[in-house]
């Protein structure tokens, strides 16, 4: 079974999840797989959100703890960015530089 150090980096995370995938016989799901699990993740995401919120749901809908679900999403956008080779920890000072030039107004 993989194990994260003890202070994990998000390419940690990322290795992590290539391990977890191999271990769980995940490897050969395609990325079109992939994003259509991260919907559902999402989708589950929101519906624990409405919950705590105090918005109507389902009451036969099985609902997660807001935690376990942004875990779960974030576990399929590690493995996405592994798909398509993705260092996220790139991606994401790399699309700061971006947003640090934007005008951002609210509304």
């Amino acid at each position: 079974m993989p194990e994260l150090p003890a202070r994990p980096v998000l390419a940690d995370f990322q290795r992590y999840v290539t391990a977890l995938e191999a271990e769980r016989g995940f490897a050969s799901q395609t990325p079109v797989d992939k994003c259509l699990l991260l919907g559902e993740e999402i989708g589950e995401l929101f519906r624990a959100v409405r919950e705590k919120e105090g918005i109507a749901i389902d009451p036969n809908a099985k609902v997660g703890a807001i935690a376990d679900e942004l875990a779960d999403v974030f576990i399929f956008v590690c493995s996405l960015a592994n798909r398509y080779g993705i260092d996220l920890e790139e991606a994401f000072r790399t699309k700061e530089v971006t947003n640090k030039t934007r005008t951002w107004v609210s509304r």
